[in-house]
C-alpha cells in the first residue's frame, strides 16, 4: 500500500449556515490522502496504474463549488466522488478548512476531517 497526498488545495467557496457566508463566500484549504496499492505504478511508470492527483484536484474543486451549510456534507461528497471515480482508492481521508470563520473570535481556521474505506 501507498499514499497519494494532495495538500492545501486552495478554493474560494460559498459554504455556511449564515446567509452572508453563502453570498460572500470565503477561502478554504482542502487536504486529501488516498491509500492505494501503488506497486504496479512504481514498476510500470504508467499514470493509469496510480492515483492521478490532477483528477483528485478536479473532484475537490467541483464539489467545493456546490454550496452547502455544513463542511461535513462537503467532505462526504468529496469522499463519495473519490471512491466512485478512483477505483484504486482503498481508504481516503479528506480535511476541509474554512479560513477566518465568522465565529466572533480571532480564529485562523476551522477544519472538518472525515475518513472512509471501501
Amino acid at each position: 500500500m501507498g499514499k497519494v497526498k494532495v495538500n492545501t488545495i486552495k478554493v474560494y467557496a460559498h459554504h455556511g449556515c449564515l446567509k452572508e457566508e453563502t453570498i460572500i463566500g470565503c477561502d478554504y484549504h482542502v487536504d486529501v490522502v488516498v491509500d492505494a496499492d501503488l506497486k504496479k505504478a512504481s514498476l510500470s511508470d504508467e499514470l493509469s496504474e496510480t492515483v492521478d492527483y490532477v483528477h483528485v484536484n478536479h473532484i475537490v474543486k467541483e464539489e467545493m463549488a456546490i454550496p452547502s451549510k455544513l463542511l461535513e456534507h462537503v467532505v462526504q461528497r468529496i469522499i463519495n466522488r473519490l471512491f466512485a471515480e478512483i477505483s484504486l482508492a482503498k481508504k481516503v481521508k479528506v480535511a476541509v478548512s474554512k479560513l477566518n470563520p465568522p465565529i466572533g473570535g480571532d480564529v485562523k481556521e476551522v477544519t472538518v476531517i472525515l475518513k472512509s474505506k471501501r
